[in-house]
């Protein structure tokens, strides 16, 4: 990688950790087959904040979600037989997730209670669904990631609109995982993780997608995994196999690398605070939340229609 001007780096700063009395330490069949078997007593994903600042993460092998107060104290708000990735509302109260073993579910925030939303498309079951977002038109773009790598290309993008029709835009990609929106929602930018990359998808008028090309290139073990867009347009990248937060200016040049301490697995982000310039980064190794300020406030969230 080549650049002219070198990035700024700063280090991310420890928001929260998950409290002992919550952390499991024992064998988990999500931790066996992508863990490589390692004994994982959290790995936390999907963030994202509700109207009042707080701030809710999955724990995809315990099958929990938790809510992280401004405090940075946390309480369990659901625990059931799935495996939850991603995280968005749906409307105040209601979280969508996007479940490994189950496809979309429901959370009642209020009384915890997981439902179905969306288990399977034409009676297929899907491959393992990952990552989510809405659009300003209530429209919810979804990657179906599964085992798919290099070796099988067969990860899949789609998108729900809010009249229930469910449309297949990309069927051959290799690890689908992280997905956001460029300001104008003309542009969905995809983590494509074993690729160690980051998709350009443009989104046609006419509910097409066409010329996807490969808009970042990063290198290590395991490549980009959660993204956020600020307001400016930068797309911000969390790279797990090297700890780092890519902030990347609309050249797919990094302007800043925000890094987390050694060891640490940057998997998701979002913002937050008053202003939205506050990034939290969850961590996964470790089981905690990473922050740090930025100049620039992140996108709003959209919820469903």
């Amino acid at each position: 990688m080549f650049l002219l001007q070198s990035p700024e780096v700063r280090t991310l700063d420890t928001f929260s950790a998950m409290p002992e009395s919550f952390r499991r330490r024992e064998r988990s069949a999500w931790a066996d087959a992508n863990r490589g078997g390692t004994v994982t007593d959290s790995f936390l994903e999907g963030p994202v904040f509700d109207e009042a600042g707080n701030l809710y993460v999955s724990d995809i092998p315990w099958g929990r979600i938790f809510r992280i107060d401004a405090q940075g104290q946390w309480s369990q708000v659901a625990e059931y037989d799935g495996e939850p990735n991603g995280l968005k509302f749906l409307a105040p109260g209601k979280l969508l997730i996007t479940d490994y073993k189950n496809g979309l579910m429901q959370l009642d925030v209020a009384s915890g209670a997981v439902t179905p939303y969306l288990e399977r498309r034409n009676s297929e079951s899907f491959k393992g669904v990952n990552d989510l977002i809405f659009d300003a038109d209530g429209n919810l773009y979804f990657t179906d990631q599964g085992q798919s790598g290099l070796h099988d290309p067969s990860g899949r993008l789609y998108r729900l609109r809010p009249n229930g029709q469910l449309d297949l835009l990309l069927n051959h990609v290799p690890s689908p995982n992280g997905v956001a929106l460029s300001p104008d929602g003309r542009v969905l930018y995809l983590a494509v993780t074993r690729g160690n990359c980051v998709w350009r998808v443009p989104l046609l008028p006419d509910g097409s997608v066409a010329k996807v090309s490969q808009f970042f290139t990063s290198y290590g073990p395991s490549g980009p995994d959660g993204l956020a867009v600020d307001a400016q347009g930068h797309v911000l990248v969390a790279n797990p196999g090297l700890g780092y937060v890519w902030v990347l200016n609309h050249l797919a040049e990094p302007v800043q690398v925000l890094c987390g301490i050694k060891g640490s697995s940057t998997t998701n982000l979002a913002f937050g605070g008053a202003e939205r310039k506050q990034l939290f980064v969850t961590d996964s190794t470790y089981g905690r939340i990473l922050t740090t300020t930025l100049a620039t406030a992140g996108l709003p969230i959209h919820q469903g229609v």
